[in-house]
């Protein structure tokens, strides 16, 4: 049995497992996150394996099994949970493949024996075998891993919106029900026929199930009939060898779906792909002794043996049209466009990564469909209203971002994009209050401080502007932006000594940054410090050669210093780079007059 069971989890890999590896987590590069499926998938069936392991020295009186197989066997239970919390189910796959497989427990025989002799076995088979032992085993231990995870997650369970699961939210239980079991159908379905696939199935993918005259009832019924029947024949068949592959199929099918379902507790999406990884396993199993039996009832095995080889020559296909989806961004989000069109979600993410690769028009189109798809959708109402903002749309920009802030008052992000709208607006008030309520819901938010500063420094409060952008520089040491305004707002207020020394602890945390390079040289200049400023001038201009500002500062500086034949060539790259450049072309014809004033003297 285990030899059998080896070819099919090796058939589960390479007939069916290729494509949904594929389509949860695409090419091995493309997301870590997705690995924890897969290495969830391998500490479960190592896990099962093991618990296999254990009895391969069972003697013929059924008294000998290994303890520390067990153990490991829980062991490596406890190590898929921590990859996923779906691995915690192989415990009672274990239990399952304890009575079914080792124990030979016969469900319809021990019903009719309870039935007719009216008491209890008084010594079954499988407790003389050390079963009962064997399931404190599993019980304690599955106990002691959700202990732990219970400890280190904390005890509450996420907190999740209707728009993740609306089934979980509907008022009646029998609405409920139903539409749990119509996405137990058509999880069903994907594991069956996986055409239609979509990275995200929440926010109105598949619309409820609001009464049971709808012809979607047919799905779950459709289901049930085959799980029911499937169930009777692995419980009350004669044939042992058929309950036993039956039942540890069904197994793998049923057991690692309960933290899905929606039965124990409520979870955070409608469908999610990589949930029936594990499932599929099953799946597999139960197709393949489908295949067998089918195979000894035909006699021609030559159309059995077509029929698998197109099954699987269709798997490959898709497994390739599917990968390459998920090969850019652009490609998957739009391949769900035809899946879930009532999917807000998907255009928001269409939407999304067009504004991304900058264009604006198009982003605008999907997020505006977001937005009326699901009329509570702050982040489409947020990213809309930046986009917006860009385009000087101020006034729709704030009415957005308004009602953002108002289905979403803890939405730090819409509130610091409101003050800036409303900056731009000239209403400084409101936009300072808009600040100071982002950073109350996010303490840490070092964008928001930046922006505060600029409005500080706009209303000329010089000293609230260096306080906003010093706590910048605090949170986000990295903050190229916040330092360059610390080193102006200095500069042009005339301490130059601390400009100076901010510049240098700038440019100690961001050696490579250019334009830290030219704030600091501007400074170094006005303080006569003309070496140390030419060096970071030509530092900045190597990394960055093609901005104006650098060449014509640099050329100011050489013109001060009285290098001037150097000044004039950068002022002249300069003025090539930006023929209008404030002050460069009057800078340049005054040193003109003066190398033409100097040659009349003969001084050059």
């Amino acid at each position: 049995m285990l030899r059998s069971w080896s070819i099919l989890l090796c058939l589960f890999h390479s007939v069916h497992g290729s494509w949904d590896r594929f389509q949860n987590n695409a090419i091995p590069v493309a997301g870590v996150v997705g690995r924890a499926d897969l290495l969830c998938a391998l500490f479960f069936l190592l896990s099962f394996l093991g618990y296999c392991r254990a009895f391969l020295q069972y003697n013929k009186e059924g008294k000998q099994f290994s303890i520390s197989w067990l153990l490991m066997s829980i062991f490596l239970g406890a190590v898929a949970m921590l990859c996923k919390e779906q691995g915690i189910t192989v415990l009672g796959l274990n239990a399952l493949f304890d009575a079914f497989v080792i124990c030979k427990i016969n469900m319809a025989g021990l019903i009719q024996k309870l039935l007719h002799r009216g008491k209890v076995l008084e010594s079954s088979t499988f407790l003389s075998k050390g079963f009962l032992l064997r399931i404190i085993f599993l019980a304690s231990g599955g106990t002691a891993i959700l202990y732990i995870r219970w400890r280190i997650m904390g005890t509450g369970p996420p907190a999740f919106t209707e728009v993740d699961n609306p089934a979980s939210f509907a008022d009646s239980i029998l609405i409920r029900v139903i539409n749990y079991n119509y996405y137990y159908s058509l999880n069903a379905w994907l594991l069956l026929c996986p055409w239609w696939l979509c990275f995200d199935w929440s926010m109105g993918c598949i619309p409820l199930i609001k009464s049971v005259d709808e012809w979607r009832i047919i799905a779950l019924v459709a289901l049930w009939f085959c799980l029911i029947g499937l169930i009777y024949q692995a419980l009350c068949s004669e044939d042992s060898h058929k309950r036993r592959i039956l039942s540890l199929g069904l197994g793998f099918l049923i057991i690692p779906f309960l933290p899905a379902s929606n039965v124990l507790f409520r979870v955070g999406f409608v469908i999610a792909e990589r949930v029936i990884y594990l499932p599929s396993v099953g799946y597999c199993m139960l197709i393949t002794y489908g295949c067998s039996i089918l195979n000894r009832q035909v006699k021609n095995k030559k159309l059995i043996a077509a029929a698998v080889l197109v099954i699987m020559f269709i798997n490959m296909m898709r497994c390739i049209i599917r990968s390459k989806q998920w090969r850019s961004e652009e490609q998957l989000f739009k391949s769900a466009l035809s899946v879930c069109p009532l999917n807000a979600k998907v255009h928001y993410n269409v939407g999304k990564n067009l504004a991304d690769k900058g264009n604006q028009t198009a982003a605008i189109k999907y997020y505006r469909e977001a937005i009326r798809l699901s009329p509570k959708y702050v982040h489409a109402m947020n990213n809309l209203g930046n986009i917006l903002k860009e385009r000087h749309e101020l006034l729709e920009a704030e009415e957005l971002l308004s009602l953002a802030v108002q289905i979403q008052p803890d939405f730090a992000a819409a509130w610091m994009n409101l003050g800036i709208v409303q900056n731009s607006l000239k209403r400084f008030k409101e936009a300072e209050q808009s600040y100071w309520t982002a950073i109350k819901h996010r303490k840490k938010y070092p964008d928001c401080y930046y922006n505060l500063g600029r409005l500080y420094a706009d209303l000329n409060r010089h000293s609230d502007a260096l306080n906003a952008w010093r706590n910048a520089t605090a949170l986000k040491p990295d903050h190229s932006l916040a330092w360059n305004n610390l080193i102006i707002l200095l500069d042009n207020a005339g301490n130059l000594a601390q400009a100076e020394a901010v510049g240098r602890e700038a440019l100690e945390l961001l050696p490579n940054d250019h334009s830290l390079m030219f704030s600091l040289a501007n400074v170094l200049g006005k303080s006569q410090k003309y070496k140390e400023s030419e060096v970071l001038f030509l530092r900045a201009i190597k990394v960055n050669p093609n901005t104006a500002s650098y060449h014509g500062n640099l050329a100011v500086l050489y013109h001060r210093w009285g290098n001037l034949e150097a000044a004039k060539k950068h002022y002249e790259i300069s003025l090539k780079l930006d023929p209008i450049a404030p002050g460069t072309k009057e800078n340049y014809n005054l040193l003109k007059r003066k190398l033409e004033q100097l040659q009349k003297r003969g001084h050059i």
